[in-house]
């Protein structure tokens, strides 16, 4: 028994079928919105192995229905559309499929539900094989079904949520319905079991694989990172990543020196990490790499000649990234619960001199530049940078002054004559002082400590330029 366009594709492929109007005795009403939602339908569904309901459904004239099979209206698809309207959407919103599907899983004691073509075959099999699907199977599907319709659902909620005034806020229900898009190798670590769940058609980091192996939850996590932070930047940036922690940011005219100037950062950590360009990688670039190994590279796009030389790194990954828009928000599993946060945008800070004397205007440039890059390092974060380039990061680190230490080291020479950034103030003055110790002239930081009095005076005593935001970026 089928409706609508389905009964005439099996009665196409020459196979027996009744309507559904055949059992109902009704019509298809209002443009095809009513078929299925008739009591000899559901009743034949939901009737358990029982009598009492046999006594039920016979004093009416109805049989048991055993098996439903439904794919419901493409809704997903048909919002996925560049330019689909608001009606088109709406249209095509299944009612009937999923009240058929749910109450297939409910009686999934007696009745198979099929949501997917990919089940057909196995079904068939099974029922050639011993009459019926086993109690195991109709179990199986009934789950499927249901995490199908609250997928369903969630992919209508999300539609009719960015479309309402508030969308931008978090909501009031979280609600979160992704499939399984690729089982990983593994986690973080070998022993742990991993995979990335994604919107359908939707490929890794909303971009496509050119080369490589596939990509595995570390090399997610960095692309990532690195992807954020490069493009927060306008024009041409490179990001190299390793272990979540930006090793070496810089923007230039090219990607080649802007690769140049991020790997200058740290040398060292950049063996093994991830590489992500604000702009196409070229041949150039890719030429630049020289011998540093790179799990993977994060592009818009690659020139045929990058392709050809990066072709010769068999286990190099290379990403082009799609035109994914960010996210409203983002999430983080904690214990019994998930956190949800607006991202840290810009939020056009209003930056203020808070010492005797003012950075000059190469340092005011320098200074935005590592203000924007800190953003992106862990907390407590610190970035020392000349012009548009890092040339030491310390993050991650319980002790900010520890981290002024360690980017400050990681500068060496280079931290002479550079600024510096903190993504939050300087409980002490010691952050400042150490800095100075290094080389650096200016400095930019929130402002807001209860001794921010004491840490503008050592400014003022050590003849650098303090800037105070306003805004944190804590990074956890």
């Amino acid at each position: 028994m089928a409706s609508g366009g389905t009964a005439t594709a099996l009665q196409d492929a020459g196979l027996p079928v009744s309507t559904v109007e055949d059992l109902t005795g009704l019509p298809s009403v209002l443009g095809g919105r009513v078929k299925t939602l008739h009591p000899a339908i559901h009743a034949g569904i939901l009737a358990r192995d029982t009598g009492e309901d046999a006594v039920t459904l016979a004093a009416q004239g109805w049989g048991a229905i055993d098996y439903v099979v439904v794919n419901l209206y493409p809704f997903e698809q048909t919002v996925a559309e560049p330019g689909v309207t608001h009606a088109a959407a709406i249209e095509q919103i299944d009612i009937g499929g999923v009240a058929l599907i749910r109450a297939a899983a409910k009686n999934a004691a007696r009745v198979t539900v099929l949501v997917s073509p990919e089940d057909y075959g196995a079904v068939l099999e099974e029922v050639c094989a011993h009459g019926d699907t086993l109690p195991e199977t109709r179990a199986r599907l009934a789950l499927k079904a249901f995490r199908r319709t609250a997928a369903y659902d969630a992919a209508i909620a999300a539609y009719l949520g960015a479309l309402a005034p508030d969308g931008g806020a978090l909501p009031e229900t979280l609600t979160v319905a992704l499939p399984r898009a690729e089982a990983l190798r593994y986690g973080e670590n070998p022993h742990q079991q991993a995979a990335l769940y994604a919107p359908a058609g939707v490929g890794p980091l909303g971009g496509a694989l050119l080369q490589g192996k596939a990509l595995s939850y570390n090399n997610l996590l960095d692309l990532d990172a690195a992807w954020r932070c490069a493009a927060d930047f306008d024009g041409t940036a490179v990001v190299i990543v390793k272990h979540l922690s930006p090793c070496g940011v810089a923007q230039a005219d090219t990607v080649t020196e802007a690769f140049k100037l991020a790997l200058a950062s740290d040398p060292v950590s950049a063996f093994g990490g991830v590489i992500a360009a604000r702009a196409p990688f070229d041949r150039d670039a890719a030429e630049a790499l020289g011998d540093l190994f790179v799990e993977a590279i994060a592009a818009p796009g690659f020139t045929e000649g990058a392709l050809e030389v990066l072709a010769r790194r068999k286990n190099c990954r290379l990403l082009a990234m799609g035109d994914l828009p960010a996210p409203p928000f983002e999430l983080r599993a904690v214990r019994g619960g998930v956190l949800a946060q607006t991202l840290d945008a810009d939020q056009g800070e209003a930056w203020r001199v808070a010492s005797q004397r003012a950075p000059t205007d190469a340092e005011m440039a320098a200074l935005r530049f590592a203000w924007k890059a800190v953003a992106h390092v862990k907390s407590n974060a610190i970035v020392f940078a000349q012009g548009r380039a890092t040339v030491g990061i310390g993050g991650g680190l319980p002790s900010r002054v520890d981290a002024v230490k360690l980017a400050a080291a990681k500068a060496g020479a280079r931290a002479q004559g550079a600024v510096m950034a903190s993504d939050a103030f300087f409980p002490f003055a010691d952050g400042i002082e150490a800095a100075v110790d290094a080389g650096v002239t200016a400095v930019v930081e929130p402002g807001g400590s209860v001794r921010d009095d004491e840490v503008i005076a050592a400014a003022d005593r050590l003849g650098v330029a303090l800037v105070f935001t306003g805004v944190r970026h804590f990074r956890h």
